[in-house]
């Protein structure tokens, strides 16, 4: 497997670095002959090449098995005739990846409020009401005069069908609960047809059992009762907001792992930005991206069969939960080491008896 990594801006270098020593580990323990390229994105790739994403990057991802990319400062990228790309929009859009998978979970030995859980939801990625994915060419944000400002929402059948079979395919590979979270009370035809949509799709996995909420009140019920939840279904907006907000729940945002998945590509990115006032410290909490990691691991060994992938994956997944559980991890999640010892920990238990593959 040939992973490119860009480690990007701010945190990302600190945390690029963690993940790829965890990779490493794994791909030696598993056997995944993983090789990595690392490429500049960002600021640096700015500096050095004029532009944030360099001319040819995007044929060499392609030829990859998959991507890792770290947080970038997309704030300060502002003019794209300038070379000021949004690394995220560009290769989503490039890639079409329309699936956004963000699992969250509680851990032992991390305290939280609202009991244990372990769920998904699967975010809509490539429309919705974001100016920045529903149009070819132009902004869908109008400032019709001083005063008043209109944002249109692109909603396809198109893409509400192949986010549903998503959405259905992993809850059918979890515990075959599916919630589709909608506003089809109030936005009828574009929420309607969402609605419409994942239903029908539904129809077609037997024993699949679904129910739908509206996003006002899904808020309250996965506060109230989180493990209640497994795959959950959303729209490009409420999947963003209800993604960050079960991510928190677990524990912190930065637990939350994150994969952009396409019909032939997938893009393993953090569920945070790149935190500026805290890059250069060693404080980072590298986890969100080790976890993004192995749901590219897994991504990669469902479509091709190679079951150590997966098994590489879930042993990840448990050296975080071992780590946590230990307190060998960032001060924000219970622990007292810096970045680069938190990724060593995970790489040490991944190479202990305790973490064997199933």
């Amino acid at each position: 497997m040939r992973i490119v990594v860009l480690p990007g801006d701010g945190i990302g270098p600190e945390i690029a670095a963690a993940t790829t020593s965890v990779l490493r580990a794994a791909s030696e323990r598993f056997q995944l002959n993983i090789q990595i390229e690392e490429h500049p994105v960002g600021h640096e790739s700015l500096r050095h090449f004029g532009a944030t994403v360099r001319p040819g990057l995007l044929e060499i991802v392609r030829s990859a098995d998959g991507l890792i990319l770290g947080p970038t400062a997309t704030f300060d990228f502002k003019d794209e005739r300038s070379g000021e790309i949004n690394p995220s929009k560009f290769f989503r859009k490039s890639l079409d990846l329309f699936a956004n998978v963000r699992p969250a979970r509680t851990y032992p030995g991390l305290h939280n409020r609202f009991g244990a859980f372990d769920l998904v939801v699967v975010r809509e990625n490539t429309e919705g009401f974001y100016a920045d994915r529903n149009m070819e060419q132009g902004n869908s944000e109008l400032l019709v005069t001083a005063d008043v400002a209109i944002s249109l929402r692109r909603i396809t059948r198109h893409c509400c069908e192949r986010i549903a079979k998503a959405a259905c395919q992993l809850a059918m590979r979890r515990n075959k609960r599916l919630t589709i979270v909608h506003k089809a009370n109030v936005l009828k035809i574009g929420d309607g047809m969402f609605l419409e949509i994942c239903r029908e799709t539904a129809r077609a996995y037997p024993g699949l059992v679904v129910d739908d909420i509206l996003i006002d009140a899904m808020m309250a019920h996965v506060v109230r009762q989180p493990d209640r939840f497994d795959v959950i279904v959303a729209t490009n907006m409420f999947g963003d907001i209800l993604s960050d907000l079960t991510a928190e729940l677990s524990g912190s945002l930065g637990l939350g792992g994150s994969l952009n998945v396409g019909a032939s590509h997938a893009m393993a990115q953090a569920a945070h930005g790149s935190a500026p006032d805290i890059a250069g410290r060693d404080v980072a909490n590298p986890f969100s991206l080790v976890l993004s990691m192995a749901l590219l691991l897994a991504w990669h060994g469902e479509r091709t069969g190679a079951a150590r992938f997966e098994q590489a994956a879930r042993a990840i997944e448990n050296a975080v939960a071992a780590a946590i559980q230990g307190g060998r991890a960032t001060r924000d999640v219970g622990g007292h080491l810096g970045t680069a010892a938190t990724g060593q920990a995970i790489v040490e238990i991944l190479a202990s008896n305790d973490n064997k593959p199933a």
